[in-house]
């Protein structure tokens, strides 16, 4: 599968505290780096957990400029990746409460690294990740926030739980149902 779970080391979050501690004081540049650095995971994410190219791009833009916004009394307590994944499965949850629109066919699929593969490579890898967003939109939402959470942002299931408001195993219950569905949907049960 295409999404995987993504730990930062004591490096990385180091790394991010240097760049919000100089985001904070005035740094583009740093605010930059920190976009640079977490916008592909954090697209691939909303566009997981709606199922919508563009309203993803537009969750994952207005993260960004609260978090700018928010910098003066913001505090790093933890990974900066993580806490951004909050933000955008919050936004996603709100745009999908104001939403009446059911499952929207992805008309775009997240971007991959592809300057070091070939165009079959490339063209192969986009078939895969259409059949894993097609198959992250058949679950239901709880399940397929809990996975996506889980394995693209690499929140712990107490996190997750914590912000869908539920017991810790009911999360990891979501994740596990979610995983299963996957699987099958996977294994033979997808539209071609």
């Amino acid at each position: 599968m295409i999404i995987t779970p993504h730990r930062w080391g004591k490096r990385g979050m180091w790394e991010d505290r240097r760049l919000v501690w100089r985001a904070q004081r005035g740094s583009k540049e740093a605010m930059r780096r920190i976009y640079e650095k977490y916008k592909d995971d954090l697209l691939t994410s909303a566009t997981a957990l709606l199922t919508d190219r563009a309203a993803a791009e537009d969750v994952v833009h207005d993260v960004f400029v609260s978090f700018a916004r928010s910098l003066g009394g913001f505090s790093l307590t933890g990974s900066l990746k993580g806490y951004l994944g909050v933000c955008v499965g919050n936004k996603a949850r709100d745009v999908l409460r104001s939403s009446t629109r059911k499952t929207v066919v992805l008309d775009e699929y997240g971007s991959l690294s592809a300057s070091e593969r070939s165009p079959e490579q490339q063209a192969l890898q986009r078939d895969e990740l259409r059949k894993v967003h097609q198959a992250l939109s058949r679950l239901p939402y709880d399940q397929r926030e809990a996975v996506v959470l889980h394995l693209q942002i690499g929140l712990t299931f107490k996190r997750i739980a914590q912000l869908q408001d539920v017991s810790l195993n009911t999360a990891q219950g979501r994740y596990r149902y979610g995983m299963e569905k996957l699987r099958s949907l996977m294994n033979g049960e997808m539209i071609k």
